[in-house]
């Protein structure tokens, strides 16, 4: 919630609590007091943001990712900087970036337990990813950052990809960042040539959503290892198993194409997010893909992982190569076949052994300086002790592992001397030494002999209830009606208990299901954005249209329903605009009195006197009026009518002077 309280960002987003934490930023959710909607604000940290070659390409990066309208990609609405006064005096600049919220939850989320999710829902996430990054790429536009994290689920199913823009900033950032920062949070997740340094192009982007496709059918990625560092070293020389040596019920065909997109040369991938996106459509559908067969997949991988090749000669029996750059950026030498029959050649070259072991020991030495430059820390401070979170609650225990640079994995067990939700253990123990960056795994109570709620929001009521049933749960066969905006009618809205709550097996779970109506209050006084973006936020159609009022020029003075409508419904709204002065009418004269009053009311002017004069006219016939027709006055105004007593017996006719 954003109270009156809340820190103000330019003059107008109102920053809320907190609802996550990242290494190198926090996201908030925060209203936008301009438009009256809420957002989600991402603040970097302070101390990354001290440097202005950071704050450049930060600034550029997020303009660029401003630029992309796709329903699968988190909409960023707009950029700034806050300033503060840090304790030294110094005014920092700190860059935040305003973006769409979205309800729901990251793909991190659900792989917490290290399940694989169904297949088809595994290959649907995968769709709405490439579906994001063929518009993205289409926009000269790299992620950089594809991971579970990074991917959102909406309560309908959608798939949204975010932090377009940030990453590249971060990647591209030559100070106020380490290296060991930019690879911690995305080792897994690595293309070879990231990992190697060089270049990266939108295939880098494919080969990331390759290892998201992995830990999906899965449960986990296709590299794993003690540090960062070795799983970097993985992605470039290892091949990647097949997803069905994991998981036996993968089929073949997404063997394949997981294979084929985690190539190790950028060349033997799928060369665009569409290509890509068409072989898993195709699974869906039952359809033939393109990508290789899986032996020929592997031999590829291993060709290129291999940094010692056999050529052809092509001069002497043994030649000496210029160094080729190996994955670390050592010098590496590439040797030909010794055809040559003589075996002995190389014990008249004592000059080529020494050679050979000079460059060993540079390769080496290139690697302990690589390496070292990676970890940017002393060795003594790589490690943290891992904090006692048992006994805490799963959010407490979550900040607290996070806070020390601990990577999380959530596990769930029955337990009668810990409180449900709360933690049993980790792994590793409390106090033991980790590496920073590393994972620990946390065993979260789910009480005795208990289950976890399911999330079936969006989920219809049969199929809520047969997700339901089939975790053990007692489904209250009377639903509630429930009201609510967000959801489309017969659609569950929330169950009770809630989401990821744990209850005893067999407990008893009840279903709010939307009834397609909301409840719509009095607008009278709001502008028209507000009451706009009110009847939007409850799915309703707003029409206005002005009229004179004497009311604030712009409000909402009337409208035509409130209460309980259905969705979709259209609401007419009258605003309020500027009352002009009316004008007496000229063609009053002779007039009935009764008519001319009349005619005085249609322009808005309701005060009258009458005011009866002898005349040669007819009784009763508008002589003349003050002030005279033609004439703007107040709409308050009193206008006095003349009328004709008729022609008096020894008197003067009255005529208008």
């Amino acid at each position: 919630m954003v109270d009156s309280g809340s820190r103000i960002l330019a003059g107008r987003y109102a920053v809320g609590e907190l609802i996550g934490r990242g290494g190198m930023a926090e996201v908030h959710i925060g209203h936008d007091n301009r438009l009256g909607r809420t957002v989600a604000i991402k603040i970097l940290r302070s101390d990354l943001a001290r440097d202005p070659t950071f704050q450049a390409r930060f600034r550029r990066e997020a303009q660029a990712a401003a630029s992309l309208n796709h329903p699968a990609i988190v909409a960023v609405y707009d950029t700034g900087e806050d300033m503060f006064t840090e304790p030294s005096g110094n005014v920092a600049h700190v860059p935040f970036i305003v973006m769409e919220y979205v309800e729901g939850h990251t793909v991190r989320g659900i792989l917490r337990d290290g399940q694989a999710v169904p297949i088809e829902e595994a290959v649907e996430i995968t769709v709405g990813v490439l579906s994001a990054l063929e518009y993205s790429h289409h926009a000269g536009i790299v992620h950089r950052d594809i991971k579970p994290a990074n991917v959102m689920l909406t309560p309908t199913g959608a798939v949204k990809v975010m932090d377009f823009g940030i990453a590249r900033a971060v990647a591209d950032s030559q100070a106020g960042m380490t290296q060991t920062q930019a690879v911690i949070g995305t080792a897994q997740y690595l293309s070879p040539e990231q990992a190697r340094g060089e270049t990266v192009d939108t295939r880098s982007d494919l080969y990331s959503t390759g290892c998201l496709l992995f830990e999906l059918l899965t449960g986990r990625p296709p590299f794993m290892g003690d540090s960062p560092v070795a799983v970097a070293y993985q992605h470039v020389r290892e091949a990647a198993p097949t997803p069905s040596s994991l998981a036996p019920d993968v089929p073949d065909t997404l063997d394949r194409i997981t294979l084929k997109a985690l190539a190790k040369d950028r060349n033997d991938r799928y060369s665009n997010a569409a290509e890509f996106r068409a072989d898993l459509e195709a699974v869906l559908r039952g359809g033939p893909v393109s990508a290789p067969a899986v032996g020929a997949v592997v031999a590829a991988a291993a060709l290129g992982a291999d940094a010692t090749q056999v050529m052809a000669p092509t001069g002497p029996a043994t030649q000496t190569l210029p160094p080729s750059v190996t994955p670390w950026g050592t010098t590496g030498v590439l040797t030909t076949s010794p055809d040559d029959p003589d075996e002995d050649e190389p014990r008249k070259r004592p000059w080529l052994m020494w050679s050979l072991i000079g460059i060993a020991v540079l390769a080496v030495a290139g690697i302990i300086a690589i390496l070292i430059n990676m970890t940017n820390d002393p060795p003594e401070v790589t490690t943290v002790a891992v904090p006692d979170v048992v006994g805490m609650a799963e959010a407490d225990a979550v900040t607290a592992l996070e806070d020390a640079g601990l990577l999380t994995k959530r596990t769930t067990a029955a337990s009668t001397e810990v409180a449900a939700g709360n933690v049993i253990s980790t792994d590793p123990p409390a106090a033991a030494k980790a590496e920073k960056g590393s994972t620990v795994t946390y065993v979260v109570s789910a009480g005795p002999d208990s289950v976890t709620v399911p999330d079936v929001s969006g989920k219809t009521a049969d199929e809520a209830t047969s997700i339901l049933q089939e975790k053990g749960l007692v489904v209250d066969p009377v639903q509630e009606q429930d009201n609510n905006p967000d959801f489309e009618r017969g659609e569950v809205t929330k169950s009770e208990p809630a989401a990821q709550s744990p209850v005893d097996a067999g407990s008893t779970v009840k279903l709010f299901v939307s009834t397609g109506n909301v409840e719509l209050g009095d607008l009278s006084g709001k502008t028209r954005d507000d009451a706009l973006a009110e009847l939007n936020a409850l799915k309703l159609v707003g029409n206005t249209t002005e009229v004179d009022s004497t009311e604030p020029e712009g409000t909402v003075v009337a409208q035509d329903r409130t209460g309980l409508l259905q969705q979709g419904t259209t609401v007419n709204l009258q605003i309020a605009k500027a009352a002009t002065n009316p004008t007496v009418p000229n063609n009053l004269t002779n007039m009935k009195y009764d008519d001319a009053v009349q005619a005085l009311a249609a322009v808005g002017l309701t005060s009258v006197q009458r005011k009866d004069l002898p005349s040669d006219a007819a009784k009763g016939l508008v002589l003349y009026t003050d002030p005279a027709g033609g004439s703007e006055v107040e709409r308050d105004q009193t206008i006095i009518i003349y009328v004709s007593q008729g022609p008096q017996a020894g008197s003067t006719p009255t005529s208008n002077p």
